[in-house]
């Protein structure tokens, strides 16, 4: 190891090394002993940080405790779905609808309160309530514990989508996806460790929700197209054989290495020729991931597939088995389309619901039977929540101030629900949740220390969850 510049030989430089005595070396060498001997009980225990090794930055690594999770399929419902529609209704709403109210809303001019299009029904044996457009979800509520105070900063989509990916409103910074793949690597390293399966029409913000900010670009999330071939340039030209494409990596590797050694800070560059070799290792691997044919047709029916309305989500959360069953660590699944129902909202929730109900089921139903649901974190809900009172007539504006999550399968003990909102579902007042706290129970599930993965830049360690979170520990089981 290369002394600091200031030391020499170990030394602080200009000053003369003082001879130890028998006595002081028998202590310093006690001590060390010592010291390797509760390095060891530690690492036995999970309990030292494992930095990754640049060479192989997607290797898999212990976490700081055992985990409960091995794998997170986030389905995030982008464009915020309302939880009094959903699975939190409210009396009190539909006691007073019509009723004329003082709260302020993002867009202006609010409406009287407005109570939910939809019925509810009482479902399992903790006797959750769903909405009648969701009921095929409804089936797996003692699996699921539903958070209904969660609470955000921002109301306004893009920085509330950054918020709920990195811990922060602004873009630039590691989303949940990248740290976790920088603190346990993935398990294939044939695939990316973190995948996105994206809306069709594009997240809001773009690139910046699956980035990895200031880590290693190594683990940034990979976009897999939602329609069509979702891997774009999988395929190497018909005119290059595998080996002529490996000896021009192989060849590629040997210039940039050289150039590494001249240049040994560049660690984009390093971050690049991985990129490459992961490439050209999917080459092999990804095709069979992504080819859903493979899946029998009963296996797409109970996805939704067969059906035109919920095809596309049904067939990404089928490929989102397929990968955490291949070993990918990560998957976000975005839903199609918004929903932002400023407007007609019993026509876009509708909507949503039918798009997503028949595969979100089938999915907790496949993973079950496969399980995959002991190992895999599975995780429902958008960036914020909406209004109790109405917009427009029949729509709901932003609401940072009170939302819901829920989450499902590993550490998880299901058939609950965590903290409230008020009695119209305006401002979480219960046993309220940030969003550091629940990134901290995320990382918590996946055996990771939220305080303790961090990552030195311009001086300062940053974490996922910035100065703040604790674990919801009341949900785990």
């Amino acid at each position: 190891m290369t002394s600091h510049p200031r030391f020499r030989h170990g030394f602080p430089c200009g000053r003369v090394a003082t001879p130890l005595s028998r006595r002081q070396w028998l202590s310093r060498a006690g001590g060390g002993a010592g010291l390797i001997a509760l390095a060891s009980l530690m690492d036995e225990q999970h309990l030292l940080g494992t930095e990754p090794d640049p060479s192989r930055p997607l290797a898999p690594r212990a976490g700081h405790f055992p985990a409960k999770a091995k794998s997170v399929i986030w389905l995030f419902m982008e464009g915020a779905p309302s939880a009094v529609d959903t699975f939190d209704p409210k009396p009190e709403l539909t006691k007073h609808h019509g009723k004329a109210t003082d709260i302020k809303a993002f867009f202006g001019n609010p409406g009287p309160l407005m109570k939910s299009p939809f019925s509810f029904k009482q479902y399992g044996q903790c006797g959750q309530a769903v909405c009648d457009q969701y009921t095929h979800v409804a089936q797996h509520v003692d699996k699921l514990a539903f958070i209904k105070s969660c609470y955000s900063e921002s109301n306004d989509h893009v920085p509330a989508i950054y918020q709920i990916n990195s811990g922060l409103a602004r873009p630039g910074f590691p989303a949940a996806g990248a740290w976790v793949n920088y603190g346990l690597g993935s398990e294939n390293q044939n695939l990316p460790g973190y995948v996105v399966l994206g809306n069709t029409k594009g997240a809001k913000g773009g690139p910046h929700n699956w980035g990895s900010g200031f880590l290693p670009t190594t683990y940034q999330g990979t976009l897999f197209r939602s329609q069509g071939n979702p891997i774009l340039n999988l395929q190497r030209p018909f005119e290059i054989t595998q080996d002529d494409q490996r000896a021009q990596l192989d060849l590629m590797a040997r210039l940039n290495e050289e150039h590494l050694q001249r240049h040994p800070g560049e660690v984009q560059f390093a971050d690049r020729m991985q990129s490459f070799e992961l490439a050209f290792r999917m080459q092999t691997e990804a095709k069979d991931v992504v080819d859903l044919a493979q899946e029998s047709e009963q296996t797409h029916a109970l996805y939704g597939i067969d059906n035109p309305r919920s095809k596309s989500y049904g067939s990404k959360c089928l490929m989102a088995r397929r990968l955490v069953e291949s070993g990918v660590r990560f998957v976000q699944v975005y839903s199609d389309g918004e929903w932002d129902a400023h407007s007609k909202l019993k026509e876009n929730h509708m909507d949503h619901c039918a798009a997503t109900d028949v595969p979100i089921a089938g999915l907790l139903t496949d993973l079950e039977q496969r399980g995959l649901l002991e190992s895999t974190l599975v995780i429902w809900g958008g960036e914020f929540g909406r209004m109790p009172m109405s917009q427009g007539g029949d729509g709901r504006d932003h609401n940072p101030n009170g939302f819901l999550q829920w989450m499902a399968g590993a550490g998880i003990r299901g058939g609950q629900s965590y903290g409230e909102t008020d009695e119209i579902g305006y401002a979480a007042v219960e046993n309220r949740v940030s969003v550091n706290d629940f990134h901290a129970t995320l990382l918590h599930l996946l055996g990771l220390d939220h305080e303790r993965l961090t990552y030195m830049n311009n001086g300062r360690s940053y974490r996922l969850t910035d100065v703040a979170g604790e674990v919801i520990e009341s949900i785990l089981s």
